[in-house]
């Protein structure tokens, strides 16, 4: 029996995804967290559904499909955004954001979680990946780091707030 190794570029190729994707990928990876003086179940409860980021990003987010769980898709401002849950634990999920029609693709892929510190406290962790490649040169790819980072900490920081309200 033969064996057939097939690249990523052949099997962009055979897919017809070719061109969908940079050549080379210029991947990056955007760290952020904050303590939170509550459990980490608590704060969970409090803002760990698929379209809880609807509050803390003060913008539209609808449910399309699933219950909540691992393949459930969410429709963010006004349809412009749609990401899928691909990963969930009991105090985090992992989402990404389909191949769209036009669009290079970036891999954009994005992480929360509820990290226990201790008995009464924990910290959100929120991990944005994508691949940067599309935008033109550094300045625009530090720039949109940039952008994305003040988006998502704000998030936290709203975050925190609805986690540790009475």
């Amino acid at each position: 029996m033969k064996k057939f190794l097939i690249t990523l570029a052949t099997a962009a190729a055979v897919l017809g995804l070719a061109g969908a994707s940079q050549a080379e990928p210029n991947y990056a990876v955007i760290k952020m967290a904050t303590k939170v003086d509550r459990s980490a179940s608590e704060t969970w409860a409090k803002v760990g559904k698929f379209c809880d980021l609807g509050t803390w990003l003060k913008i539209d987010c609808a449910i399309t499909f699933g219950d909540g769980g691992i393949g459930t898709v969410r429709s963010i401002a006004g349809g412009r955004i749609t990401e899928i849950m691909v990963a969930q634990t009991d105090l985090s999920y992992g989402y990404t954001q389909p191949v769209t029609q036009g669009k290079a693709y970036d891999l954009y892929h994005g992480f929360l979680e509820a990290r226990p510190i201790s008995a009464t406290s924990s910290q959100l962790i929120y991990t944005l990946f994508y691949d940067a490649s599309a935008l033109p040169d550094e300045a625009a790819r530090t720039a949109d780091i940039n952008r994305r980072r003040t988006l998502f900490e704000g998030a936290l920081k709203a975050m925190k707030t609805t986690a540790e309200a009475k």
